[in-house]
């Protein structure tokens, strides 16, 4: 049976696995959906329209699933989905979607996301990503699967961040930033390319040297962006080992909203 401490509160139209755990005076909502192996931590309230998969241990203090901070917002039925095998550390805050956008804030699956994290309205995280204590993800933020933020680091509305890039401690990210680089500061910069990371995810030398091309096209060569998109499609061909790589580049290149941090 499901393991509900008698000082928690579960809206008994809540769908919980019979093997999730509730620790003491959690508070879950009628609309609330958990998938099995999951375990909610002490204090923890989780409402809205939220889903939860297997195997996420949320610890104490969590706040997830309630309305949006948007004036907008008008009570419409929009949702926070959180895939599998996340770590939710204390006191984080993920809203629900918004009418404007798709309507859902969306967390991928083996994402380790530290203390004080806030994850606003519509933002969508891929999978494996570390959020570090007190990322501040605004509303619409898009992160691509193994991205890194540091700590304290704030990300301005609508702004995307590509697969494997990183943004250092207590950054201000205002602009896209483009898939693979390394960025810190206020205000922004790219400070190069995440090859440690890249090695740690098995990337071989021909793919690492063809996403330091990459970096070197955008931000080495004086070509302006148009240029360095084009050379950066033509790399494909040179570099076979490395067409899915480019791929994720020159999709991301062409979805910019805000402009990238150059």
């Amino acid at each position: 049976m499901t393991s509900i401490h008698p000082t928690a509160i579960v809206d008994p139209a809540a769908a919980l696995d019979e093997s999730v755990s509730v620790g003491p005076y959690a508070v879950i909502g009628p609309h609330v959906r958990v998938g099995a192996g999951t375990t909610i931590g002490a204090h923890a309230v989780i409402e809205g329209r939220t889903t939860i998969g297997r195997d996420n241990r949320i610890f104490p203090f969590c706040a997830l699933g309630a309305v949006p901070q948007d004036k907008k917002y008008a009570g419409e039925p929009t949702e926070l989905v959180i895939g599998d095998a996340n770590t939710i550390r204390e006191f984080c805050t993920f809203n629900v979607g918004t009418a404007q956008d798709a309507g859902v804030t969306r967390i991928g699956s083996d994402n380790w996301i530290m203390a004080y994290v806030h994850v606003a309205h519509d933002c969508q995280v891929g999978d494996h990503t570390i959020l570090a204590n007190n990322a501040t993800l605004a509303g619409h933020v898009h992160l691509g699967d193994w991205v890194f933020i540091g700590g304290l680091t704030g990300i301005h509305q609508f702004v995307k961040i590509g697969a494997h890039a990183m943004a250092g401690f207590a950054s201000a990210v205002s602009q896209d930033v483009p898939p693979f680089m390394t960025v810190d500061g206020n205000p922004l910069a790219v400070r190069g390319f995440n090859v440690e990371g890249l090695r740690r995810r098995g990337f071989g030398p021909r793919r690492i040297a063809a996403v330091k091309q990459m970096h070197r096209l955008l931000y080495r060569s004086g070509k302006t962006f148009e240029e360095a998109r084009r050379e950066i499609t033509e790399l494909a061909d040179s570099v076979p080992e490395a067409a899915a790589d480019v791929a994720v580049m020159t999709a991301f290149l062409a979805g910019v909203t805000r402009g990238i941090v150059r």
